[in-house]
């Protein structure tokens, strides 16, 4: 199972903090490990008091945690003081996975979570080994030394926040505007997000949005697809948030467990290639590997366009004798195979999912040993994979389990075809095993 951690504290009314953070994690099939910085007491109207964890005891969970688990992805909450920050900065400098900063100061209820020093803490020593930070307006303001008013001020504020090299997410919730706009600016360049305003966000809004963006980090997802992925995830959160006190409503972070049908299938496509991707890594042979990567994609049910299937961005590659995946999982990303395999859905729904590989001598052979159906290409050179499956198709009035095609730019590939990821690599199994 994949795995992450979250550093931060407890919050004795389970909706924030480490609580929420455990609950968002596993509603994405991700393990949340643990390192608590302090212990509060509250409710859903206030924060009466805050009892910090000792530095030294802060250092062992870490420390102990690093040592035996394969850590994906890291996210730091409420950290409290300067000393805390220093004693993790200390520790995840030298460890290579991604790190989420939600800077807490304040509690949704008002009441401050944090000493004085924290602030410059978290400037100085954790935004510079951070991929992505997170804060809410306010936090924004705090960081970047300005006044937030308007749409150029939050973006002038992310470029000075992000001027270390860090990843910056502004979240909008806090700014009065009709509609919340979300800035991610990243590698000097912005992606703006609009959602409509739902009731106030309450408790624990911030800690579960950060966490999301983590445990899609430590299943592979690159940094835009896990804050898109994640935005959406949270406005269903704000949506289904419940009652347990007489103050603020609790955010719900199990809501993606009972999300659309369409949102939670396109979180599944995801999963499966990332899945289907590090079986691919550990198992197939390099000789299968076409000389311009091979690439796996996967189509949501009723997929109306290349929009609608995913593949592993930028391909698996070889590189120095090893098999490399150079991006992740990613709609919109699939090429050629999109068009194939949109084709091959209008014949036979359940056909979801294909595979390029580079063919060995036997390969065809094997295929019709085991039973599968192969055909041939009609593309002759022609470009529009679309129009020649669509021919190939209508000829023998069925959807083939694998296409054998010759291109001049990649030379003999063969495409397998399946229901999904894991139906696509059984079938090419079923072929090395008879090797």
């Amino acid at each position: 199972m994949k795995t992450a951690l979250t550093i931060a504290g407890s919050d004795s009314i389970g909706g924030a903090g480490i609580q929420a953070d455990i609950k968002a994690m596993a509603a994405l099939g991700v393990h949340a490990t643990t390192v608590i910085t302090a212990v509060t007491v509250q409710n859903t109207r206030s924060v009466s008091n805050i009892h910090p964890v000792p530095e030294e005891i802060v250092k062992e969970q870490l420390e102990t945690i690093l040592k035996d688990c394969d850590i994906g992805a890291v996210k730091t909450g409420m950290l409290y003081s300067a000393e805390i920050v220093d004693t993790i900065v200390d520790i995840l400098e030298d460890h290579e996975m991604p790190l989420v900063v939600d800077p807490v100061m304040v509690a949704t209820v008002g009441d401050s979570l944090s000493k004085d020093g924290l602030k410059r803490a978290i400037k100085e020593n954790l935004l510079p080994i951070c991929e992505l930070v997170t804060p809410n307006r306010f936090e924004a303001e705090a960081l970047s030394g300005m006044k937030i008013n308007n749409e150029d001020d939050a973006m002038l504020a992310c470029e000075i926040i992000g001027k270390q090299g860090s990843s910056v997410l502004l979240k909008g919730g806090h700014m009065d505007t009709k509609n919340i706009t979300d800035y991610l600016y990243l590698s000097s360049e912005f992606t703006i997000m609009n959602k409509p305003r739902l009731n106030k966000a309450g408790h624990g809004s911030g800690c579960i949005l950060s966490s999301f963006i983590t445990a899609n980090l430590a299943k592979g997802s690159d940094i835009v697809n896990s804050v898109l992925n994640s935005r959406e995830l949270i406005q269903r959160s704000i949506e289904m948030q419940y009652a347990v006190g007489k103050g603020e409503l609790i955010v719900n972070p199990m809501a993606s467990l009972s999300g659309s049908n369409k949102e939670s299938d396109r979180f599944n496509v995801l999963d499966s290639l990332e899945a289907a991707a590090d079986r691919i890594i550990d198992t197939l042979p390099h000789n299968l590997i076409p000389k311009n990567g091979l690439n796996i994609a996967y189509a949501t049910k009723n997929a109306a366009g290349p929009e609608d299937v995913a593949a592993i961005d930028k391909k698996i590659t070889l590189k120095n004798g090893l098999l490399v995946k150079n991006g992740a999982a990613k709609f919109g990303a699939a090429g050629h195979l999109s068009f194939i395999l949109l084709e091959a859905m209008k014949k036979d729904p359940s056909i979801r999912s294909i595979i390029n590989i580079f063919p060995a001598n036997d390969t065809l052979d094997l295929l019709e040993e085991i039973g599968l159906y192969t055909m041939q290409s009609g593309r002759k050179g022609n470009p529009l994979w679309a129009a020649a499956t669509k021919s190939m198709i209508s000829k023998t009035g069925m959807v083939p389990d694998a296409i054998s095609d010759v291109d001049q730019k990649n030379g003999k590939t063969v495409k397998i075809l399946g229901q999904d990821p894991s139906d696509v690599l059984s079938k090419l199994e079923l072929i090395l095993n008879l090797r």
